[in-house]
């Protein structure tokens, strides 16, 4: 049976990056990854923003974990190579009635460390004369990713430090035994093959709740309920009159639907 120090599941921007910081940590690492290439499943349906931490509750570990995660990608596409953009944001509010929970955002922006500058529909207009607004919250540090270019460049560092990433390879289910490695069965073209492992990442995404079900010895308390929604994204034809991301000003329990740029130019309305 062979044995690797770490075997991580799906090779998504979420798994690259953490076999990435393993095998740069000395240990012996494998990506494996149920389609024929990376980032095949939910990455391939990602937005692209990179947040600049606005709406989470301050000292959170969503928040700290935003505001920290931003400024490592920033950086890590600007030695990489990485396509991107420091765009910019602007939450919008249509109606007075929506200005409590911009000063709402903004003050939870300030506690968060995030820099933000109030608007009033004037000086909105300015960066933005197509958007139509009674006041708007600038969020200058918003931006967005090529998210292919950087799963790539994760790939990159991940095989340059001593990690391989193995494709057509799905995860069946996997043994774990207290004090020992586990022992993962992987199916792949060449036939089923059992890999003991002293460290097992299941990062396999949308499937990753349903992969956990099948590890034997996985206490099923930590197993979480998935629960599945769907989104669609609308394109914009045509010239876009837009140069931030513009979002509404979040008065329900979500982000609203949103106006998103990409590195081409074009946009699009969703989810």
């Amino acid at each position: 049976m062979e044995h690797v120090q770490a075997l991580v599941v799906g090779a998504g921007v979420v798994g690259l990056a953490i076999a990435r910081a393993l095998a740069r940590a000395g240990r012996e690492t494998v990506v494996v990854e149920a389609g024929s290439g990376i980032g095949q499943g939910v990455s391939s349906r990602n937005s692209e923003v990179v947040h600049a931490g606005l709406y989470y509750a301050p000292g959170s570990l969503k928040a700290r974990l935003c505001v920290r995660g931003k400024a490592l990608l920033y950086e890590f596409c600007t030695t990489h190579g990485v396509p991107h953009a420091r765009c910019g944001k602007i939450v919008v509010a249509t109606a007075t009635a929506q200005h409590a929970a911009l000063r709402s955002l903004q003050q939870r922006a300030l506690d968060n460390g995030v820099p933000v500058q109030w608007l009033d529909a004037g000086a909105a207009a300015v960066p933005e004369p197509a958007v139509q607004c009674t006041a708007a919250l600038l969020s200058p540090d918003t931006g967005i990713v090529d998210s292919h270019a950087l799963m790539l460049a994760l790939q990159g560092d991940l095989e340059r430090a001593g990690g391989a990433l193995a494709l057509r390879s799905e995860v069946r289910r996997a043994t774990l035994h207290a004090g020992r490695p586990a022992v993962v069965e992987v199916a792949s073209a060449d036939g089923d093959d059992e890999i003991a492992t002293d460290l097992l990442v299941n990062a396999a995404g949308l499937h990753a709740c349903a992969l956990a079900r099948r590890f034997d010895g996985l206490d099923p308390r930590h197993v979480p309920r998935a629960f599945f929604a769907k989104g669609s994204y609308f394109a914009l034809a045509g010239r876009v009159p837009f140069s931030h991301l513009v979002y509404p000003a979040p008065v329900d329990a979500w982000l609203g639907v949103h106006l998103t740029l990409d590195l081409g130019g074009q946009a699009r309305f969703g989810p």
